[in-house]
């Protein structure tokens, strides 16, 4: 069964602590979960089937799009990792020119938007008033292109991962097309790459007796899980018979989506 809430509402903790697991990168949102599965009683166990950050290639790739920033009109972030890689590669560059005589816009999903401080935006710009920040209602890929409206045949700047070792989720595809759709003209610039952790990487949750809840940050993230449990002979059928109560969370509706397809 997927559920699509937050752990804390579908899983009530009982005297005997109950074990949730989550396969999130441990650079991303893992330590964030952990404390609050622990805050509601729970005892959290880390199992990233992926890893997630940028390398050399890709941080020498988003310097040379930020030296181009001119021929944008907007960036538009559909991830946390996204924002921090280009903020890696923004405060080691020169400042960057911005198109003259009209805001700049940057728009980030949810709370990922934390990480657009006022420190990010006196590296874009000594300007703030300059800067526009969109923050969509729906905080998803699609609800980001509403929010941005109509591109009017602008460049848009959409920093997102490379894919390696699995298969690319339709996320960042749908939402290139969702832009050119809406009449903007979206630039892929590879700021960081996914890819999978390894075949030892659910070793420590295969080890459990006891299994309550397994958490979804990211569709990447349950094929990391699926090709990493046919390594120690199981697949998704095996784990519903092995914990037949355990409850699977999955963060929003995207990957929601991607986790049951």
């Amino acid at each position: 069964m997927l559920i699509v809430s937050t752990i804390n509402s579908q899983l009530t903790p009982t005297p005997a602590t109950r074990t949730v697991a989550f396969t999130t990168p441990e650079n991303n949102y893992a330590s964030r979960l952990a404390l609050l599965l622990h805050r509601h009683n729970f005892t959290p166990l880390s199992c990233p089937t992926v890893i997630v950050g940028p390398t050399t290639a890709t941080t020498t790739s988003l310097r040379h799009h930020i030296s181009l920033l001119h021929h944008f009109s907007a960036v538009a972030f559909t991830s946390r990792a996204g924002i921090t890689a280009f903020f890696t590669a923004l405060s080691q560059s020169p400042p960057p020119p911005l198109p003259a005589g009209k805001d700049f816009i940057i728009s980030a999903l949810g709370k990922d938007a934390e990480l657009l401080t006022p420190d990010f935006i006196s590296y874009l710009s000594p300007n703030s008033e300059k800067v526009r920040l969109i923050l969509p209602s729906n905080p998803t890929p699609s609800g980001l292109v509403d929010s941005l409206g109509p591109g009017l045949g602008r460049k848009v700047l959409c920093p997102v991962p490379l894919v390696l070792g699995l298969e690319e989720p339709t996320v960042v595809p749908d939402f290139l097309r969702d832009l050119g759709l809406m009449g903007w003209v979206p630039s892929r610039v590879n700021a960081y790459e996914t890819r999978w952790a390894g075949p030892k990487c659910v070793e420590k949750l295969v080890e459990v007796d006891e299994l309550d809840g397994l958490v979804f940050t990211s569709t990447a993230e349950v094929e990391g899980l699926l090709k990493s449990l046919s390594e120690y002979g199981l697949d998704w059928e095996g784990v519903r018979k092995r914990w037949p109560g355990l409850v699977v969370a999955a963060h929003g509706p995207v990957t929601a989506s991607g986790a049951e397809r």
